[in-house]
């Protein structure tokens, strides 16, 4: 990847009902998923502004502009992490390279075994927002999400999903895996937004 451009997100201060955590604790659902790199690809699909898939194989992928980012991370589970240094591609510059359609409202973040996570196209396209390949300078870990996490600091963590394989553009909204299992489908932090029966009116589908 080409050299890195720091960024930082805005808050630096812990959400309500968050503690301090020093270390990473491993969370997730289900087993660590074998990295193939000959069968890896990322795909950006649905809402595209051309109406094609647009595909990287993990070579081609590594090959992208790599930026950092200085940006918290804040588990629904109650801990946070602060200040933490991400490296990989920005999601605006996924958007760049294959630019959603001017419809497009909200993404569905794909990873491994079907896990899916539905967030706002303004939440998707915010400066501190990556897809991580690495965590203060290093690569992540299978446990932590290699090759590709997405990073989105405003939100709690689950609406970043660990390995990552595509983005699909979205004309309207729909639940991914937490959110069909009464998490908040926008998940923001500092309003406290962990489970679905919180929900006020607009803030999940229609449907």
């Amino acid at each position: 990847m080409g050299q890195p451009e720091s960024r930082r997100s805005g808050r630096t201060q812990l959400p309500p009902g968050q503690r301090l955590q020093r270390g990473w604790p491993v969370t997730h659902y289900g087993p660590v998923p074998k990295f193939r790199p000959d069968r890896w690809e990322f795909r950006v699909f649905g809402a595209t502004v051309d109406g094609e898939k647009h595909c990287w194989s993990h070579e081609e992928f590594s090959a992208l502009p790599y930026d950092t980012v200085l940006a918290d991370l804040h588990c629904v589970t109650k801990f946070s992490m602060l200040g933490v240094e991400w490296g990989g591609v920005t999601t605006r510059t996924i958007m760049e390279l294959a630019p959603p359609a001017p419809e497009t409202t909200h993404v569905m973040i794909w990873a491994e075994y079907g896990f899916s996570s539905n967030v706002r196209l303004s939440d998707f396209a915010v400066d501190s927002a990556l897809f991580a390949t690495h965590r203060g300078g290093e690569p992540l870990t299978a446990e932590h999400g290699f090759p590709v996490r997405l990073i989105v600091p405003h939100l709690y963590a689950w609406k970043g999903p660990k390995w990552v394989r595509g983005v699909e553009y979205m004309t309207a909204d729909r639940r991914g895996f937490w959110e069909e299992r009464g998490y908040h489908n926008i998940g923001d932090p500092w309003r406290e937004q962990r489970f679905s029966y919180q929900e006020e009116p607009g803030e999940g589908p229609e449907f």
